[in-house]
């Protein structure tokens, strides 16, 4: 059973783009790998962008700075 966590800054994907995203991902592992949709799980973690950084700074920092 593949199993795909995909993470993002929670910024306002909507519910079109995030089953976009699983539908993507799902049918990646049937195209290169030969999985089966059925058994695929995929998880989107949305994550605040004050609690991911990048380069010592968080996402909301770096957004403000222009970076």
């Amino acid at each position: 059973m593949p199993y795909v966590n995909i993470r993002i800054t929670r910024e306002g994907a909507t519910p079109d783009q995030k089953a976009m995203l699983i539908r993507g991902a799902t049918q990646l592992l049937v195209d290169v790998l030969g999985k089966n949709p059925a058994t695929t799980v995929v998880i989107i973690d949305e994550v605040d962008t004050d609690n991911w950084g990048i380069g010592g700074e968080s996402v909301t920092v770096r957004r403000k700075a222009g970076k």
